[in-house]
């Protein structure tokens, strides 16, 4: 099956940076697409940015686009969520999830992380 394991989150300042890593293990990384997602305390789980394994394809989220960038380093099996210009409405619980189509939903995506915590500081 395989494993997603995120790390990188931790509590920063309103305006900083952070850098995510999702490390695919297993046939995860063959799956084709891989996905951050976020939830917030009370809030549904809502899609962040996604990017094809093959030919790289990235989507954003309306609400980071400009702020985020998605990436992946094949050799190493894993994916970066480089987040900048952080607000207090992006803290969240932040989880990797690999799938085998260009989908938004998070119903779309077989394989998940533990998640990784993103706190901002206003």
């Amino acid at each position: 099956q395989g494993q997603l394991v995120e790390s990188g989150g931790g509590l920063v300042q309103a305006g900083g940076s952070l850098r995510l890593s999702c490390a695919a293990s297993g046939r995860i990384y063959s799956s084709g697409v891989m996905g951050w997602f976020r939830q917030a305390p009370g809030k549904e789980r809502e899609f962040v940015a996604l990017i094809r394994w093959g030919v790289g394809t990235t989507g954003y989220a309306d609400s980071v686009k400009g702020r985020f960038t998605i990436s992946r380093t094949k050799a190493e099996n894993t994916v970066y969520l480089q987040m900048n210009d952080l607000r207090p409405e992006d803290a969240a619980l932040y989880t990797c999830a690999g799938g085998s189509s260009y989908s938004f939903s998070p119903r779309d995506y077989s394989y998940w992380g533990q998640g990784t915590q993103v706190t901002v500081s206003s």
